[in-house]
């Protein structure tokens, strides 16, 4: 857990979450025989990159290969947004909901990680709020018997229209009081991110105890990181951290109710991110 920074009370989740997943994981790719794609969904702060992290060494020492994609890597760039913001709704500067992903550059990146030879990981400067050169991407050598796409809403279905109809929060009321930027996140979630994620095998869900519980947790993240780097570009205040995760709550309200009935594998957390089943 050293090499992942990770505390010393991580141990309960290595346990309960890190062990069974890296087992079916390996369970998996040994069935299929092939490559296979483990989705890892999870809100904001809930884990997930510590996860993979662990996961990703577990299966090492299996003796499988294994590469980790998180979505945030695949946001599109700053100014890719400005101008989705400019043709569609100001909202979709922020990076986030559906619709602020390059999806064909997921795509082509997941079937390069399937075949033999190098393969360059992207990467999202998000001090920068934008994509780093692919000098700067992480290089992989491939295959990778196990790849885990990890993000907050890997693995998400679309609402129905009738849900999209009443705004979930202030956000949505003020700046989006005619659904437009809403509907363009759905429509994105139901055509293209679901192509996306229809190559994953297996979907694992960390289900945070409800929406209210990730701004709590956001704001520790970003104590954090302020702590370890007072300096760092763009560190957000609680009220900017609120501002920032209502782009998320609507979809991510409509996760945690729909995803658990059909993920594979669901890890309960607790108000602290302990596993509690």
């Amino acid at each position: 857990m050293t090499a992942e920074r990770l505390p010393a009370d991580y141990a309960a989740s290595v346990e309960a979450i890190c062990l069974p997943l890296a087992q079916a994981s390996a369970e998996l790719a040994a069935r299929q025989g092939r490559p296979v794609i483990v989705g890892l969904c999870g809100t904001q702060a809930s884990g997930k990159s510590a996860t993979a992290s662990v996961v990703a060494r577990l299966l090492g020492e299996r003796g499988l290969s294994c590469a980790r994609l998180s979505l945030d890597d695949l946001y599109l760039t700053r100014e890719e947004r400005r101008v989705l913001a400019a043709r569609v709704h100001p909202l979709l500067r922020t990076r986030g909901p559906p619709g602020t992903h390059d999806v064909a550059l997921g795509e082509a990146v997941l079937d390069a990680l399937a075949r033999p030879g190098p393969v360059l990981l992207p990467r999202f400067d998000k001090g920068g709020d934008t994509r780093k050169g692919p000098a700067e991407w992480e290089p992989f050598a491939g295959p990778a018997d196990v790849t885990i796409f990890e993000g907050w809403c890997v693995g998400a279905r679309p609402q129905n229209a009738a849900a999209l109809v009443a705004p979930v929060n202030m956000l949505e009321a003020e700046e989006d009081a005619h659904g437009v930027w809403r509907e363009f996140v759905n429509a994105e979630l139901a055509g293209p991110y679901q192509v996306l994620y229809g190559r994953i095998d297996m979907l694992a869900m960390l289900q945070a105890p409800g929406f209210e519980t990730v701004l709590a947790w956001r704001i520790e993240q970003e104590g954090k990181l302020r702590a370890r780097t007072p300096d760092a570009p763009n560190l957000m205040s609680e009220s900017q951290i609120a501002r920032f995760i209502a782009h998320y709550e609507r979809l991510t309200r409509h996760i945690l109710a729909e995803m658990p009935a059909r993920a594979e594998m669901v890890f309960r957390l607790d108000e602290r991110r302990r596993p509690i089943g």
